[in-house]
């Protein structure tokens, strides 16, 4: 289940990396064609290492322009028309040269002495991309014949586009769509397909293995695009032409039949490969930075008490309601460790503190189950730089909604919504107040993030946490 919910973020992430070998590739191959290929004399001194390390530098530059340039929107890359993606990618060939030009020019070190270099560089950066991603494109239809990776399809509505989705999608193995059931009329379903009919959407979601619902029709929308929500499933919507000109979301090709795949969250796709890269590189350089603080802080808790580990494990849960470890610095009395707080203080005959701790949004100040030193870690947030590990794995992201208990999921209305992206160390809940707000406003704060991410949103909060971190606010 969870290969198919990553498979487009794979393909994408594939592509990244295909399209930076092929780029670097070809600027040292326009390098090495002129110096040693290319008989006419030249006055220049070969430096092919410098001149890849330069192309190295450039790089991030070069692979923003082919996102820009919609280059990594699965509906291009196995749209049935290559016209258009090898129209962009000369366009990106031609901006790849220029960015390099521009780089050139401002720092003097005069990569194209030649303009032939340039040139041969255009053309062989387009080839290069070109191939790579017929061999890529290769790779894939062939994992998906063998149906790795592919997603579970049910059409919902009645209405011609099902029938045709249905006849595309089993004929079409290469699309990387499988068929798994129908809820339509049976005049709405291809005669070879009728075993597949489903009574109801939810009888197909409890029988069926489903990752994505195709709607062709206008009827229940609301409805069927809340059970995708709370399955965590992709929602397409086969729109009409009055409505396509308006759609949110985006416009994909199965075959001949527009769909509008509705996102829950802007994080998909690209910028979910962006975040994921970013992580793994702070959390690297986090953890070489944190490790000596990480080191006395491991020593002060196992001072204060030798019988038991340094560190704490707690069940909780990311995205796509998956639950994972997430590593902790050990702050409260062994005696407590893994107990709800009902059992906790049940348990030192407090429960009237029960209540309290609750009304208070699950926090109670002096905490009787938190230990001298724990006390300490949490006001400067020190008990959380094991997560950085959690990062690294790919369990949470440095920014994101808070992790939630399992035992917490029956206290958010939309919980399914929140759970559509990786939790985080940090998030806006956090740095608007963590403890000081109410629970309620904490979790609006959590949808918030989840319908309206950007980039933009993820550097302020960064920023903000570093500010809020230093100066103490709101840890408890």
């Amino acid at each position: 289940m969870v290969m198919r919910k990553k498979s487009d973020y794979i393909l994408r992430v594939c592509l990244i990396i295909g399209d930076a070998v092929a780029l670097i590739l070809s600027f040292a191959s326009a390098y090495f064609v002129r110096v040693h290929v290319d008989p006419r004399p030249y006055e220049f001194e070969s430096q092919l290492l410098n001149f890849t390390k330069t192309t190295l530098v450039v790089l991030p530059v070069m692979l923003i322009i082919l996102a820009a340039l919609g280059l990594y929107k699965k509906s291009i890359f196995l749209g049935k028309s290559r016209l258009a993606e090898r129209g962009r990618l000369i366009i990106a060939a031609v901006l790849s040269v220029a960015a390099l030009i521009v780089y050139d020019f401002f720092t003097g070190e005069e990569l194209f002495p030649v303009r032939i270099m340039a040139v041969t560089a255009m053309v062989l950066s387009f080839l290069y991309l070109l191939l790579e991603r017929i061999l890529i494109r290769l790779i894939v239809r062939v994992v998906f014949r063998k149906d790795y990776g592919v997603r579970r399809v049910v059409i919902i509505g009645n209405s011609k586009s099902t029938e045709y989705l249905a006849d595309y999608i089993t004929s079409h193995p290469e699309s990387g769509l499988r068929l798994t059931g129908i809820v339509a009329s049976r005049k709405y379903i291809p005669g070879d397909l009728k075993a597949r009919q489903y009574s109801s959407l939810k009888d197909a979601l409890r029988k069926a293995k489903v990752d994505a619902i195709f709607q062709t029709d206008e009827k229940a929308t609301e409805y069927v695009y809340k059970q995708a929500v709370n399955k965590h499933l992709s929602y397409y919507f086969v729109p009409s032409e009055t409505a396509l000109s308006s759609h949110f979301g985006e416009l994909e090709l199965i075959g001949n039949t527009p769909a509008v795949l509705v996102m829950t969250t802007p994080l998909t796709g690209g910028a979910a490969a962006f975040k994921r890269g970013f992580d793994i590189l702070f959390s690297l350089v986090a953890i070489i930075i944190a490790a000596i603080p990480m080191l006395i802080t491991w020593i002060a808790v196992k001072c204060s008490d030798f019988r038991h580990s340094a560190f704490y494990t707690d069940e909780r849960l990311t995205r796509y309601n998956r639950k994972f470890k997430c590593y902790k610095f050990r702050t409260m009395k062994p005696e407590y460790s893994g107990m709800t707080a009902e059992e906790a203080f049940i348990k030192m005959g407090k429960p009237q503190l029960i209540k309290k701790y609750r009304k208070d949004g699950d926090y109670m100040k002096n905490d009787p189950r938190i230990t001298k030193v724990g006390k300490f870690l949490r006001r400067t947030s020190l008990d959380e730089l094991p997560q950085l590990f959690n990062i690294l794995k790919g369990d949470i992201s440095l920014i994101g909604p808070r992790a939630l208990l399992p035992g917490e999921l029956r206290d958010y209305g939309d919980r399914s919504l929140i759970l559509t992206v990786k939790s985080g160390l940090t998030g806006f809940a956090q740095v608007s107040g963590r403890r000081d707000i109410p629970f309620e406003e904490r979790r609006a704060l959590d949808i918030y993030y989840v319908k309206n991410w950007s980039l933009m949103l993820d550097f302020s909060i960064f920023f903000r946490t570093i500010a809020v971190v230093i100066k103490g606010e709101g840890a408890k």
